[in-house]
């Protein structure tokens, strides 16, 4: 039975964390996710949970503790963001190569330079590569319900791979919203116990751990890693469906708003599409046909439902809230492009930076977007494919 209450996203994920009550947290703190691992600290000193919390020097050695603390057999996780990222980045290869079904709460933030506390997804999306499963989240509700989620993902046969539950700083992490939280009980049973194959404290059957592979292994190990991240797919889908039958919440790989009959549709993710779902409201009440599509698994990468979902449209807008600086687009703008053309979906997209270091990105701002595309498809208005948002030229 669900009750409702008051929470920031990082009191929402620090509560869902609680509930799950994991083995290990090694941490160290960053802005804006310090709260998560005081939170948790707090609930352990308080005798709410067992789990066992180790202060670590560094974001390389939280990332460590937790890749040694999983390789033994523990449910562990560990918080951060930004520039913490960045240093874990030799880790977060080994967490997933070593296939460590271990959980991580990103808060994202800006990567430097110039420094910067403030919102994008520069820190996740520059871990893009690294083989984790990335879920992003709109609001503290997602935050939750999505950390919720994790462990009965990453820990599946199928998968064993470690897993990334992302929101945004400040805007979620820090802000206080309405929402509604499971009861202890009812958390337990859905995640329910980790029993690993194979671990390293496991008396009469060693294995081995981050061994060093010859050229004739390292193709075939990656390969079964890709399979394992594209199984992760269905996984999440049915974990997302089992969790809607508890909670009555939620939805799969994306979320789509207002688009079936949409000839402009939005693709975007994170807190952002509150802000673009707000906009095709008033928008359709003008009789636009526009809609957002908001991206909530960004790995594995559903290119192919994803062009699917947007194909019929007339144009579509793909929004970055980082900068790739391969001077065409960004991470999105690539992909979905990408996903277009093997679909061999003739939509026309423009790619559209906005949002870095937590530059405000508005109601106004999504209307231009939506005004734009649709000159140019009406009024054959030349539009430049690759653009930033609110930039001072």
């Amino acid at each position: 039975m669900a009750r409702k209450d008051r929470m920031s996203g990082n009191e929402a994920v620090s509560y869902a964390i609680r509930q799950i009550n994991p083995d290990v947290m090694p941490a160290f703190p960053i802005t804006p996710s310090t709260e998560i691992p005081q939170m948790v600290s707090t609930y352990i000193a308080n005798g709410q949970m067992d789990t066992e919390f180790i202060p670590v020097e560094s974001e390389h050695s939280s990332m460590s503790a937790t890749i040694g603390a999983e390789a033994a057999g523990a449910r562990s996780l560990t918080a951060t963001s930004s520039a913490g990222l960045a240093l874990m980045w030799e880790e977060l290869l080994l967490a997933a190569s070593n296939r460590m079904p271990c959980a991580l709460a990103l808060v994202n933030r800006t990567l430097s330079g110039p420094l910067n506390i403030n919102c994008d997804h520069s820190d996740g999306m520059g871990a893009r590569d690294t083989g984790w499963i990335q879920i992003y989240a709109e609001n503290n509700q997602e935050a939750y319900d999505n950390f919720i989620q994790a462990y009965p993902i990453a820990e599946d046969p199928r998968v064993h791979l470690p897993i990334m539950i992302c929101q945004d700083g400040f805007i979620t992490s820090h802000a206080v919203e309405n929402i509604e939280l499971l009861e202890d009980k009812e958390v337990k049973e859905f995640v329910g116990e980790y029993h690993p194959e194979e671990f390293l404290l496991n008396p009469g059957k060693p294995i081995a751990v981050g061994p060093y592979a010859v050229s004739n292994y390292v193709m075939e190990a990656r390969r079964n890693q890709l399979e394992a991240l594209e199984r992760s797919k269905e996984v999440i889908l049915e974990v997302a469906d089992k969790f809607r039958q508890l909670s009555g919440r939620g939805f799969g790989l994306f979320e789509e708003y207002k688009t079936e009959d949409a000839d402009y549709i939005m693709v975007i993710i994170g807190s952002a599409a509150g802000t673009a779902k707000e906009a095709v409201d008033q928008l359709r009440e003008k009789g636009k046909k526009v809609g957002v599509l908001k991206l909530r698994v960004f790995r594995p990468f559903p290119a192919e439902e994803i062009a699917n979902a947007i194909r019929h449209a007339k144009a579509v807008a793909i929004m970055d809230r980082t900068e790739s600086y391969n001077t065409h687009g960004g991470p999105l703008g690539s992909e979905i492009e990408a996903g277009l053309y093997r679909a061999k979906a003739t939509v026309m997209a423009v790619n559209y930076i906005y949002g870095l270091g937590g530059r405000d990105f508005t109601v106004d701002h999504v209307a231009s977007v939506f005004a734009e595309l649709e000159s140019a498809v009406e009024n054959e208005t030349e539009v430049k494919q690759y653009q930033y948002i609110g930039l001072r030229e």
